[in-house]
């Protein structure tokens, strides 16, 4: 197969290197200056606008901010995201610390790839039918914080899931996944690559949760494997048709490139005297990204945590079984901002950085907050990894596709009126639908029931079309709900009605659902 052969690599000299080494220094540089500056701007904006000084403050940090290349990002979101080999483990009870659910500022999406779920053929069947325990617990944690999950992609062992804010998903569109095996010569999916794409206000954003080959003496099949999935993979879209089109690429997962040469002894004591830079020159990835121009236009924070293979399961303590595997980062997490040009077979010394287009009307800039492992979790052999991102940005839109509303008093005592209004264009269908939801809610299928859009004919732009909900599908025991719009051609939520109040049935009490109240007493 072709991602097999050991294909020769294109070598860039030291001088290249380094060059490159200095551009990427001098890019993150620009990055904190115009953070620094940002923050700046915004204290200054705070001062009275009579303040003359504020005023001269201001135009002379506008003048250095846009001298040194910048711009005020209009909005930032907040990424967080974990790459985890479970080694078929089933999940630990707790995910909240792993989730870090009370940071500041607050998450905008959770992107999770795991990594050897359990997925033996009963145990896979099973998945199928009912959701698996994995999605379950992430579900059952973040769905009370208003997270919904937007998607998820399974490959045998493999799992991506996305999850984001209600507020976010009418500006998640044209979702898609995809899949590449590349295990027993791409016949077989314990190996390959799963990955989510959709427009997020409108920027092309892409997931590549990996799973690659495994030893010390397969690194050069790894790079192979990843080249075969980036080539391979495809979208029905058709400004982003490969992966490597979107404008940000998140590539993670366990890569399995290990700590080459060095002996276990070694190892194991610059670990413990936290001596971990002593290790980064000999990991096979930062390696393999000297001689790779593909692999170059990939960013990576600092290793700065311990290597999170292989330790003896529910302990802190590297393997101490007879095969005694030598610790290694395979567990990774990069970036990939799409260069302004691609570089030819001619010209490795072209390699993307993570900076900015200064010319685009719609920039985004990706900056790594945090990239750590949680070593509280010991169900498996690997560590969970964490990476957060803040994605600055201006937004192509902000205005849903369809607006949502109830109308009236909703009961069960009666059928319940609703309307709906196309604000932009789009390709609708009479397949589309407009669930009820319980404030809560877990996904797009999780909801109390449904009712088909207008059946007749399309909606035109700015019409407001009234439709009913039988009384016999609103829950008889109220509670606080919303509305929202599911597209079946886009797969997703394109927009909600605010939250609102369905009051409780008198057939609840009819019903025994609720006790009967009578002169205040139960």
């Amino acid at each position: 197969m072709e991602f097999l052969r050991h294909s020769p690599r294109l070598r860039s000299d030291s001088m290249s290197s380094s060059a490159s080494q200095s551009s990427r220094k001098s890019q993150r540089s620009k990055v904190v200056l115009r953070q620094r500056l940002t923050h700046l701007l915004t204290c200054v904006e705070d001062m009275s606008s009579d303040d003359e000084a504020g005023e001269e403050v201001s135009r002379t940090l506008d003048e250095a901010f846009h001298l040194c290349g910048g711009y005020v990002p209009t909005d930032a979101f907040r990424l967080h995201m974990v790459t985890w080999n479970v080694a078929t483990a089933e999940p630990p009870e707790d995910v909240a610390s792993l989730m870090q659910l009370d940071v500041q500022p607050p998450t905008d999406i959770y992107v999770i790839g795991l990594q050897e779920v359990n997925a033996t053929p009963v145990r896979f069947i099973s998945d199928l039918l009912v959701e698996d325990s994995w999605s379950h617990v992430f579900m059952e944690t973040l769905a009370p914080r208003g997270f919904v999950k937007v998607t998820s992609v399974r490959m045998q062992g493999l799992l991506l899931l996305v999850f984001a804010k209600q507020m976010h998903l009418p500006f998640i569109r044209n979702i898609q996944t995809t899949y590449t095996r590349t295990g027993i010569f791409g016949y077989w999916g314990n190996k390959g690559g799963v990955s989510v794409r959709f427009s997020f206000y409108g920027h092309m954003v892409c997931f590549l949760n990996c799973h690659l080959a495994a030893h010390m003496n397969y690194a050069l099949q790894r790079v192979d494997e990843i080249e075969h999935i980036l080539e391979k993979q495809d979208f029905d879209i058709t400004d982003t048709p490969h992966v490597r089109d979107h404008k940000v690429v998140f590539w993670f997962g366990d890569l399995n490139f290990r700590i080459a040469d060095h002996g276990l002894h070694f190892l194991r004591s610059s670990i413990n005297s936290e001596r971990l830079n002593l290790l980064w020159s000999k990991d096979q990835l930062t390696m393999m990204k000297k001689n790779e121009p593909f692999l170059q236009e990939f960013e990576e924070g600092p290793l700065n945590f311990k290597p999170t293979y292989k330790f003896n399961r529910n302990s802190d303590t590297y393997d101490t079984s007879g095969k005694k595997r030598k610790p290694a980062w395979t567990d990774r997490i990069l970036w990939r901002i799409k260069p302004k040009t691609l570089p030819s077979e001619d010209d490795d010394d072209k390699a993307s950085i993570s900076t900015v287009d200064e010319t685009e009307e719609y920039p985004l800039l990706v900056i790594q907050d945090k990239y750590t492992c949680d070593m509280s979790y010991g169900v498996s052999d690997h560590k969970p990894v964490i990476a957060t991102f803040s994605l600055e940005l201006k937004k192509c839109y902000d205005t849903p596709q369809v607006h949502v509303s109830p109308l009236g008093v909703w009961c069960a005592d009666h059928d319940a009126l609703l309307t709906y209004t196309v604000q932009e264009d789009f390709m609708s269908s009479t397949w589309d639908w407009i669930g009820l939801y319980k404030v809560g809610f877990k996904s797009a299928s999780d909801y109390e029931t449904f009712v088909w859009v207008r059946e007749e004919e399309l909606p035109e732009i700015n019409e407001v079309i009234q439709i009913s909900m039988d009384k016999d599908e609103i829950p008889l025991l109220g509670g606080q709900f919303v509305l929202g719009y599911y597209s079946t051609n886009m797969q997703s939520i394109i927009g909600f009605s605010a939250n609102f109040q369905i009051l409780e049935s008198k057939r609840a009490v009819m019903e025994g659902l609720v006790p009967e109240n009578i002169n205040g007493l139960k």
